[in-house]
């Protein structure tokens, strides 16, 4: 388990040193763990969430449908663990309905390793002595103030933001400091959703600051060179989302089909659509309900083209599953994610918990 977690710490270092020269950078992917997605019912349906969520996590999937939470009070918490254990990825969520039109929530995401072996130290007089290796923590963490506001300007538009403070820290080695802006609208016609959602709107900086009287021996014997502080671009994306409930049997039974596409503006990626200006990546995910007691939910996304030995390509994509229940003010949902495409899996089992009161 510390090799594992020492080999994941040398793929951080060499992620984070490769764009170290630059004082201003733009990389491709950019605070990656604020993607993962929050709240079992959205990472079941693979973060088709843009028109579909409605409650505390609308704070992380679009903040305009903060406005539609049904009950006063919501509080959610999730718990997952990633790579067998060696990653924890926890969040925790409450909103509140200011008033009739309004609600506001405070939302925390920390995906961290920890336990990591420092073993600079490890040799005393050239003999190995165990006794001198220390552990630290690499972890990345966000705090996220929202805000929802329903018919604002007419009937069934909603409008929310989020402010994102962020603290990303590998030990004592190295954190940054980040800001930024979410904003999304959704607008609701019978028994449709139509949103849209923008993610570091303002475009997200992380000052990265690094301590380099802790490494400078370490780099100097490795010839690697010394990082210098630098600010980390996170460019704006854009998701618009759509939705329509079907119900029967007088709403005993529903199904809720989901479909959202995300846009990017950082140079091409391997995507559907990718082009030199933006790249569209869709997600598709699918509710099925039964006396608004369980919720069975899948979704695809994760589109990419893969070469073959054949010298052609494959198409791969990420497949997920989930169960949910619900009892009066209490919902338990099961999401068992993929991580990797339908050849080689990775799947990981998330639990979310949310109270309604």
């Amino acid at each position: 388990m510390r090799n594992k977690r020492f080999l994941f710490l040398l793929i951080y270092y060499s992620l984070v040193a490769n764009y170290a020269d630059a004082q201003w950078r733009t990389p491709k992917y950019s605070n990656e763990f604020l993607s993962i997605g929050v709240g079992a019912t959205g990472l079941a349906m693979s973060g088709a969430q843009s028109a579909y969520a409605s409650d505390v996590t609308s704070a992380y999937w679009n903040p305009a449908g903060l406005a539609s939470q049904t009950k006063k009070n919501e509080l959610g918490l999730m718990h997952a663990s990633y790579f067998g254990g060696i990653a924890n990825y926890d969040y925790g969520a409450f909103s509140t309905k200011v008033d009739s039109l309004g609600t506001l929530a405070i939302s925390f995401i920390r995906f961290g390793v920890d336990d990591i072996p420092d073993t600079r130290f490890l040799l005393d007089n050239g003999q190995v002595d165990y006794s001198r290796i220390t552990s630290f923590s690499s972890s990345d963490n966000a705090l996220f103030f929202s805000y929802g506001r329903r018919n604002v300007g007419f009937k069934g538009l909603s409008v929310g933001g989020s402010l994102k403070i962020i603290y990303r820290n590998a030990g004592k080695f190295a954190n940054a400091w980040g800001f930024g802006l979410d904003a999304g609208i959704r607008y609701s016609y019978k028994k449709w959703q139509f949103a849209c959602m923008a993610r570091d709107v303002a475009t997200t900086f992380n000052a990265w600051s690094y301590n380099t009287t802790e490494l400078e021996s370490t780099f100097a014997s490795t010839g690697n060179a010394i990082p210098t502080n630098s600010v980390e671009l996170t460019l704006p994306s854009w998701t618009f989302g759509l939705t329509r409930k079907f119900s029967f049997l007088n709403e005993r039974l529903s199904v809720m089909p989901v479909v959202d596409m995300v846009t990017t503006f950082d140079g091409k990626r391997n995507a559907p659509v990718s082009t030199k200006l933006f790249s569209m990546d869709p997600r598709f995910g699918m509710e099925l309900s039964a006396f608004n007691i369980i919720y069975f939910r899948g979704g695809l996304a994760g589109w990419q083209k893969i070469k073959n030995f054949e010298n052609g390509t494959d198409w791969n994509y990420q497949v997920n599953f989930g169960i949910g229940l619900k009892w009066k003010a209490i919902a338990i949902d099961y999401a068992i994610t993929d991580l990797g495409n339908q050849a080689e899996a990775l799947y990981s089992h998330i639990f979310s918990l949310k109270a309604m009161f």
